[in-house]
């Protein structure tokens, strides 16, 4: 396989595909594009805002008025990418619970996910970029040439999704996070299913440099390995 311009990462919640998205851009020298951050910070700005999360018309207006810009680092304080939104940085905040909470509410509006993916497809195609996300291998880039679906367990992902947050609220219990992970599945279940093209990779029992590996064989080896 020729080295591709576009890789996409789709998955579930707390699956890694932000840590295996970060790792592969940097090895390849590619922009590395979570895209779930587009929603997360409509939602925040939401939320930030008092505008009702469940007013779909209020949400479909205020995701066309908003300016999110998703950047390189910085800071050097341990994030993968700026966001700004309307131009002030808010990378951390997207990650608060109450953004976790309701972020699948806002992005199951039509009208939300048609500009969001618009935005993704506009940086999609100037190449040389991992897209992380759910539904960027079927709707915002089918013509990406390496299409990846990382999975894992319901448990794998939410021990994963409460290490990330007790870097911030150290009160965050186990439970309450399997909780909220199986809620966000739920949610998700409309843009939960990989590619028909899309190789499927279980992140349970690998780590992401192994992961790493085993992708970039898949176009840098003479025989690629068949499957992970």
């Amino acid at each position: 396989m020729q080295r591709p311009e576009i890789i996409t990462i789709d998955g579930p919640a707390g699956s890694g595909k932000s840590t295996l998205g970060e790792l592969l851009a940097r090895q390849l020298g590619y922009l590395y594009f979570d895209t779930g951050v587009m929603y997360r910070a409509l939602t925040w700005a939401a939320l930030h805002r008092q505008t009702d999360v469940y007013n779909q018309e209020m949400l479909e207006h205020l995701a066309h008025q908003v300016v999110i810009e998703v950047v390189a680092p910085m800071q050097d304080d341990g994030r993968q990418y700026t966001v700004l939104l309307d131009g002030t940085d808010i990378t951390w905040e997207i990650r608060q619970a109450e953004v976790d909470r309701n972020v699948s509410v806002v992005a199951r509006y039509p009208g939300v996910r048609a500009e969001m993916r618009r935005r993704q497809r506009v940086i999609g195609q100037r190449g040389h970029v991992v897209m992380v996300g759910r539904d960027i291998g079927t709707i915002v880039m089918p013509e990406a040439p390496l299409k990846i679906y990382l999975d894992a367990s319901l448990e794998t992902r939410a021990r994963r999704r409460m290490a990330e947050q007790r870097r911030r609220d150290d009160t965050v219990s186990l439970e309450e996070t399997r909780a909220s992970v199986a809620r966000r599945d739920e949610l998700d279940q409309h843009v939960m299913q990989p590619a028909p093209d899309a190789r499927i990779l279980h992140s349970d029992t690998h780590s992401p440099e192994e992961e790493v590996a085993w992708i970039i064989a898949l176009f840098d080896s003479a025989e690629p390995p068949s499957s992970m």
